[in-house]
């Protein structure tokens, strides 16, 4: 017995001097003009044991070894002492001589290749993206009428990110201009308490075109709270199978649903669907009272098998109808990379199927996760078919992003099926272009049919769209392709610049209401557009940049990121600094990897 009390007070003094031996390291990491890192990677020496900077560039976590190595795709590496209690302050500089070598992607190394215009298109095997055809001007004489749905999905984003953090530059197809923009917060104006949303446009001179002009579309809508969000019947999907193994993606999605668990009440209830080579309901339909449940089925989770991703659909589904809430949240939440190759997997054919499920008056959020086999076009699919938004999560900060910051606009849809039609006044305006919604536009007569599914907003949801200009008179080189008519259309209103109309559904309507104004033509100096404007144009400009459009004009990293640096604000969540970083890697990439 003396034995086992010594034993005992001999492995309580070991844990007290391993706890002891822990200290906290903590600060900043900046690049080599002071401004903060996000996504610097801190690793404590000697182990494996690491965490990265948030969108603010701070770091903190415990440690033992005292030193910490500080790394940044682009910038040298460097090894810091750290001393328990003190902020540091961590400066990297540049080292063009990796880049020039290699292409550091997350599945290992690749030399460089031989580059395509302006951009080499480098892509991780087995990646699918959809082929985007860009839109290009339209001619007013021939066609006055634009129409497309609303999209506020955010994958395309932080999927660019992901590649560009990771050494490499995105494929084009993988450039979504609107998800872009539509990824950052814009300080529009919020509707009156009996509206469903609120549109509101502004048009100055192109900052990327000469002579040409910007128009902007922003829509908000109302911003609920969350103790006044209708209780959720929430399903989550996810995917087991053998190729979510790695650490950015299952290990990554569990603590990814693990914030969101912390955020439900308990009126609200989930259920855990599993899919791999079969399906398996791993946990019933339970209280967000009991969040230790939860989270612990999210933790018995492994990684195995094949990929039945459409018997998991079904299974989700039918599970969502038994707990169906007929005044409240009934959504489907699929987590996975998209590589489905059992069952149903073709497009058209999960389109088919979600088509037919999203009657039942239950939404489809789609995650996506990993790299590597990633199928982006299967899963943007779904979230649209679904009624539901489409997130790519590459970290833990973009987790926080989407189940904590922005918890009402994933999860509560306010207004469904939404659609813009503008008719652009041709005396004033010789052609247009929409900068990107290049799968979400519409034909004209689709704006007045309601079974025509479109576009969906969250509670507290921005969305904007940019429109470029030609205006009569101008003699822009973009025109050159448009045919000539004989016979001119008669003269409109020199005043109206366009007649803008929208309709939107309320979730549980099946009858759109529908919204219209005249808009005249104001044209506001490019030199005092608002913040949001301005930084919304600076993204597309990256937008251009990185798909090497054919409309770029003038367009080139110097001038989107002083443009970016005038329009950063307060930005209090770092969003906007970390875009700047993210540009300059990228111009970095774009000058050392493909020369």
């Amino acid at each position: 017995m003396k034995n086992l009390f010594v034993i005992l007070f001999c492995l309580c003094m070991a844990q007290n001097s391993q706890a002891q031996d822990s200290i906290l390291a903590k600060g900043f990491v900046y690049d080599e003009t002071g401004n903060r890192l996000p996504g610097a990677n801190l690793i404590e020496k000697g182990t494996s044991h690491s965490t990265y900077t948030d969108s603010t560039g701070y770091f903190e976590f415990s440690v033992t070894k005292h030193t910490i190595l500080c790394a940044f795709v682009g910038y040298s590496s460097k090894t810091v002492e750290v001393e328990n209690g003190k902020t540091l302050h961590i400066r990297l500089e540049p080292d063009s001589y990796t880049l020039d070598e290699v292409v550091v992607v997350g599945y290992g190394v690749q030399r460089k290749k031989a580059s395509q215009g302006n951009f080499t298109q480098v892509s991780p095997a087995y990646e699918e993206y959809a082929h985007v055809r860009e839109n290009g001007f339209i001619s007013t004489q021939n066609q006055a009428l634009t129409t497309f749905a609303a999209d506020v999905d955010r994958a395309s984003y932080s999927n660019i990110r992901r590649f560009i953090n990771s050494g490499n530059l995105p494929p084009k197809d993988a450039v979504r201009i609107e998800e872009m923009i539509n990824y950052f917060d814009y300080d529009y104006k919020l509707p009156s308490p009996n509206e469903a949303l609120l549109i509101e446009t502004t048009l100055s001179s192109s900052p990327f075109n000469e002579d040409l002009e910007l128009l902007r579309v922003s829509l908000q809508t109302p911003k609920m709270e969350v103790d006044n969000l209708p209780p959720s019947n929430l399903v989550f999907l996810v995917d087991v199978s053998g190729s979510m193994q790695s650490a950015n993606k299952l290990p990554l999605l569990k603590k990814s649903f693990q914030l969101l668990v912390s955020q439900l009440r308990e009126q609200d209830r989930v259920a855990l669907v599993t899919y791999a080579g079969h399906t398996h309901v791993a946990l019933a339909s339970t209280s967000g009272k009991e969040k230790e449940k939860i989270m612990a089925a999210l933790d018995a989770l492994e990684a195995s098998g094949s990929t039945a991703g459409a018997s998991g659909i079904e299974l989700a589904y039918a599970e969502a109808e038994n707990h169906l809430l007929k005044k409240g949240n009934n959504r489907v939440i699929l987590a996975t990379d998209g590589d489905f190759n059992v069952g149903v997997s073709s497009v058209s054919g999960l389109e088919k199927l979600i088509e037919a499920k999203r009657q039942s008056g239950i939404f489809l959020s789609v995650l996506g996760f990993g790299m590597g086999n990633y199928k982006d076009e299967q899963m943007e699919t779904l979230a649209d078919k679904g009624n539901g938004n489409y997130n790519y999560i590459d970290n833990l900060q973009e987790a926080r992003k989407v189940f904590i910051r922005e918890f009402g606009g994933t999860l509560y849809t306010v207004a469904k099926d939404v659609k813009i039609q503008i008719e652009f006044n041709p005396a004033l305006v010789a052609a247009y272009r929409l900068i990107g919604y290049e799968n979400r536009l519409l034909n004209a007569e689709d704006f007045e049919d309601d079974n025509k599914d479109a576009g969906d907003l969250g509670s507290g949801h921005t969305m904007t769209a940019l429109y470029e200009i030609i205006p009569q008179g101008v003699d822009s080189p973009y025109l050159s392709h448009l045919p000539k008519l004989k016979y001119t259309r008669p003269s409109q209103d020199p005043i109206e610049l366009m007649h803008l109309k929208i309709r939107y559904k309320k979730p549980s309507e099946k009858k759109s209401t529908k919204l219209e104004m005249p808009v005249k033509k104001v044209l506001i100096p490019w030199e005092t557009v608002d913040n949001d404007f301005r930084f919304s144009a600076a993204v597309a400009e990256f937008g251009l940049l990185l798909k090497d459009s054919a409309y770029k004009g003038g367009s080139n990293f110097t001038h989107l990121l002083s443009e970016a640096q005038k329009a950063k604000g307060q930005d209090t969540e770092g969003q906007r600094s970390e875009f700047i970083q993210l540009a300059k890697l990228a111009e970095k990439l774009n000058q050392t990897l493909y020369k």
